[in-house]
């Protein structure tokens, strides 16, 4: 059975439909909680950007080396464009941050976050991270990220518990200058990831794997320093959801 969910752009009037699946035995009208949502659709270049989920989850830009978050024209609103590719010890960084907040760590509960996505072909790298809760080397960890040159996505999760990075790598590459909605799941012993409301990974990780820690929320990026796995696309409808 599915439920359906609706994130509100309350300053725009704007909606984005996401639906999701109940587990069997589940009440299909427990819908997932929405705790962040940035459309960017009111934002102003180098300003704080509104979470517009009505959490007050405001996300502050934290750049180096002149790096800059803008704002490109999407729909009728704006997306979020991340530094371009470069070479050398100071290329541009931009990230995007929230600080910590209980809500923000799920523990061991289900938990669903995603984003909407632009990247191209020339701008894939090792590793690109899109949106980021904790660290893998140090406590725990939620990430989407795009992985390598052929521009896969991916879903991470991670605890200093159950020792291990686990990883729902797609099959399918999105670096090809077009949009595309990447949605990840955590449910129980499963992580799944999502792309254009198809499943494209799936992997089993412990059911006792717990995500709490004090680091900040970060999109494009896990921080603005020289090795921070900088994103190179756009971003918009970026959403963390519990249950």
């Amino acid at each position: 059975m599915k439920a359906w969910g609706i994130l509100t752009a309350a300053l725009t009037g704007a909606t984005a439909l996401v639906s999701w699946s109940s587990p069997a035995g589940a009440d299909a009208t427990a819908a997932p909680v929405v705790i962040a949502h940035y459309t960017f659709d009111k934002a102003k270049a180098g300003d704080p950007v509104t979470d517009d989920s009505g959490h007050g989850h405001t996300l502050t830009p934290s750049a180096s080396h002149g790096g800059k978050v803008k704002l490109r024209s999407r729909a009728k609103g704006h997306a979020a464009a991340f530094p371009a590719r470069c070479t050398g010890g100071k290329c541009p960084h931009a990230v995007l941050q929230s600080p910590d907040a209980p809500e923000l760590n799920p523990g061991a509960n289900p938990i669903r976050y995603g984003a909407t996505v632009k990247l191209a072909k020339g701008q894939t790298g090792p590793g690109e991270n899109i949106l980021q809760k904790g660290y893998s080397a140090a406590g725990s960890q939620y990430k989407l990220q795009v992985d390598g040159k052929p521009g896969r996505p991916s879903c991470v999760v991670s605890d200093n518990v159950a020792v291990g990075i686990h990883v729902a790598l797609s099959d399918v590459s999105i670096a090809d200058g077009k949009w595309h909605t990447l949605e990840c799941r955590r449910a129980g012993a499963t992580l799944t990831l999502l792309v254009d409301g198809a499943v494209h990974a799936t992997t089993a990780i412990p059911a006792t794997l717990s995500i709490t820690n004090t680091v900040p929320l970060s999109l494009g990026g896990k921080g603005d320093g020289t090795d921070n796995d900088q994103f190179h696309g756009t971003l918009d409808d970026v959403w963390i959801a519990l249950g």
